[in-house]
């Protein structure tokens, strides 16, 4: 069951909800970022809901909110500049609460605000992105990765299908990209093996940071 949240924002309070792990204690924390606000996104968003249930599920404690100026979450759209510190205030809510390690993950718009904020942040020790818009966004930030992320992709994803991703991101060692073969941008029909597959590499990644 998820639990109502109010996120301290930089520009006031986010409407966010917390999942948590069912009969055992959460060993990590985990954002989940929604898509883009002025194209219907929210955290309510199928493809991001999947992503927290699955991360709960595999042991994270987990916050998906609104970005600035969704549904209840104060303030304005910030074209992804202010955007990037909502998932910051996030992460910030989930290290209050105890839950390091940290992991960040995202949906399209998502994926770039939670990927800019976790790559600048020592807590954050793997990274996930679900339908990356390489056809819309610049991805040269990623350059020189230096955190584990996997990018789940749709085969024929509109904004960047998973074959186009894996060739622009090759050379990265750091990053793993997951085809979903037959998938489009939405996920459509798949929602859920898109957030397992998110899911399995962060644990994976969270288990070898206890070693």
């Amino acid at each position: 069951m998820s639990v109502a949240l109010a996120l301290e924002g930089p520009a006031g309070r986010l409407e966010a909800l917390l999942d948590a792990p069912v009969g055992t204690t959460a060993r990590a924390g985990a954002v989940v970022a929604h898509p883009h606000p002025l194209r219907g996104g929210t955290l309510h968003n199928t493809v991001v809901y999947r992503t927290a249930k699955a991360l709960a599920s595999a042991g994270f404690e987990v916050v998906r909110f609104n970005f600035r100026g969704v549904g209840a979450s104060a303030g304005r759209h910030d074209e992804g500049r202010g955007e990037v510190d909502d998932v910051r205030a996030a992460l910030d809510e989930l290290a209050h609460r105890g839950r390091t390690p940290l992991v960040a993950a995202g949906y399209s718009f998502g994926s770039v605000a939670a990927l800019k904020a976790g790559l600048a942040d020592v807590r954050v020790v793997a990274l996930a992105a679900l339908g990356l818009p390489l056809k819309i966004r610049e991805l040269e930030f990623l350059r020189g990765c230096r955190k584990p992320l996997v990018v789940v992709q749709g085969s024929e994803d509109e904004f960047g299908p998973a074959a186009e991703v894996e060739t622009a991101l090759r050379g990265e060692p750091r990053i793993q990209v997951v085809p979903i073969e037959g998938s489009g941008h939405f996920f459509q029909g798949q929602e859920a093996r898109a957030g397992e597959e998110v899911a399995r590499f962060l644990a994976a990644r969270i288990a070898g940071s206890d070693t």
